[in-house]
């Protein structure tokens, strides 16, 4: 399959990895959590200037951790969509002039596709086809995976994704940014059971509702209208809630993965996106799927959030099957996954 150097700035993590095959020989990831934490978000422009400033150190860092010199390289890829456009042109721009100083074949990768190649690092033994739930504070998706660049996308979030949801929740409960960790601890102080939340159906217009598809938006109003409630009362029961809203999350995504790989037939379940760090998520989805025979594969915790170990991942395979792209390649902020394989010019 080739080794690859691969870089992520689609966010807020300036990430670059060398990975051979499904072997991570190094991961250097410089988080930007601190610089954007006052703001209680990311802020594209700020994002973009310091992957400018920290870009070339951890080229570096992974060559020298790896062990590798340019030689020794066959490609070299960077996350091209989705993602801040700022942050994309970063990478993109590092990569295509490395790709071009070396005299090496350049990968443009689509991101939730290295969220997918994740668990393929922890399990080199996974093949497709299996079920894939996405969970991160942009996307939530239930994903077929059919092949390498072969998806169907069965399930997703009508508005708010669930990490968003945890992030805009924390800013409720005043407890910072991001809010995925924060209200994950909390919750283990709390009781799941205090408060009934609404889980999110989605109606169809013949009746009924959607088996796979999910909102957060409702969930999020409803813990707006508790806090309010509960402040006029008296003291915020923080853990609680925090507790209540985590389980009703968790119990969403289950109910809905699980039911889309019994009615696809699919026994193996792989989960990838920073959500899928989360200890309630972990522990429905696993009990659930013991209950019906299913194989659940979680990535470990580091390579849940941002990084270039899964884009390196997922480059070394399509570089296995003949694909690479142009050097006019653009960066996109929206890119559906049923799309990636837009992003290679050469298919063999």
């Amino acid at each position: 399959m080739g080794t690859i150097l691969a870089i992520e700035t689609s966010c807020d993590e300036t990430s670059v990895a060398i990975v051979k095959n499904r072997q991570v020989l190094s991961n250097i990831v410089a988080s930007q959590i601190q610089l954007h934490r006052t703001y209680g978000g990311v802020v594209p422009e700020l994002a973009s200037r310091q992957h400018l400033e920290t870009i070339n150190l951890c080229i570096t860092k992974a060559l020298v951790e790896a062990d590798k010199n340019w030689q020794e390289i066959d490609a070299i890829a960077a996350t091209c969509a989705p993602g801040l456009v700022g942050a994309l042109l970063v990478g993109v721009t590092a990569a295509k002039t490395l790709a071009m100083l070396y005299q090496k074949p350049f990968l443009g990768v689509h991101h939730l596709e290295g969220h997918i190649y994740a668990s393929y690092l922890s399990e080199p033994d996974l093949q497709p086809p299996f079920l894939c739930l996405l969970v991160s504070g942009g996307h939530t998706s239930i994903i077929y995976v059919k092949d390498c660049g072969l998806y169907e996308m069965l399930g997703s979030t009508r508005d708010d994704a669930a990490g968003e949801a945890f992030d805009k929740v924390a800013r409720l409960l005043n407890l910072g940014y991001p809010g995925g960790p924060i209200i994950d601890k909390l919750a283990q102080q709390g009781n799941p059971q205090a408060f009934k939340l609404p889980e999110g159906k989605i109606s169809l217009p013949q009746g009924g509702y959607h088996p796979y598809d999910s909102s957060f938006s409702g969930l999020k109003t409803a813990v707006l209208r508790l806090v309010q409630k509960l402040e006029l009362e008296g003291d915020l029961p923080v853990a609680d809630l925090a507790a209540s809203f985590q389980d009703t999350v968790a119990k969403v995504l289950t109910k809905r993965t699980i039911k889309c790989a019994l009615d696809y037939g699919l026994t193996k379940i792989a989960i990838g996106g920073g959500v899928a760090a989360n200890s309630g998520l972990r522990k429905q989805l696993l009990t659930e799927a013991q209950k019906h025979n299913l194989q659940v594969y979680f990535p470990p915790l580091k390579l849940c959030t941002d990084n270039a170990a899964m884009i390196g991942c997922a480059a070394s395979d399509h570089f296995a099957h003949g694909h690479t792209s142009s050097l006019n390649l653009g960066v996109q902020s929206r890119l559906e996954i049923t799309e990636v394989m837009k992003l290679y010019d050469k298919l063999n």
